[in-house]
């Protein structure tokens, strides 16, 4: 498939709202399909994570899938199903629940959270490809004035 050419006059009048779900789409579809070829998902890498006292979790304390929902809830999908996902985890004991239906990470899970980790240079290196620093940076800080601009939030 080849995309027409348009100059950057025209480029300058499209709405960045377009091209922004168009690329959040195409990357978030990317990045799983990476995933799921090593033989995970995105939402069991973001469990593992979410359950890390080495990663996110700042206490490595149990939580239910409930919780996780709300600890992910920024960047969930409507189609992840955390319950599924998780069971899948227990499976394989990278977790383990508790008797009050907590997920825990065994030391299983961190190895694991550890070794799915290393797909990501690759993945971040593929999808950059052919983009200057520079130019990613600039996107970037372009992306976050509109943000501004709209009045959301910025990190």
């Amino acid at each position: 498939m080849t995309t027409p050419q348009i100059s950057d006059a025209e480029l300058a009048g499209q709405p960045a709202a377009y091209w922004t779900g168009v690329a959040y789409e195409a990357l978030i579809a990317y990045i799983r399909a990476r995933q799921v070829e090593q033989g995970y998902t995105q939402p069991q890498f973001w469990l593992l994570r979410n359950l890390s006292v080495n990663d996110i979790s700042p206490d490595g304390a149990a939580m239910t899938v409930p919780e996780l929902r709300v600890a992910m809830a920024s960047y969930l999908r409507p189609e992840d199903d955390l319950a599924a996902e998780s069971a899948v985890l227990v499976e394989r004991g990278w977790l383990t629940r508790d008797a009050e239906d907590r997920l825990l990470l065994t030391e299983a899970g961190e190895q694991a959270r550890v070794d799915l980790a290393r797909n990501a240079p690759a993945i971040r290196a593929a999808l950059h490809e052919g983009i200057d620093d520079a130019d990613y940076v600039t996107t970037l800080k372009v992306l976050q004035r509109l943000i501004h601009n709209a009045g959301g939030p910025v990190a």
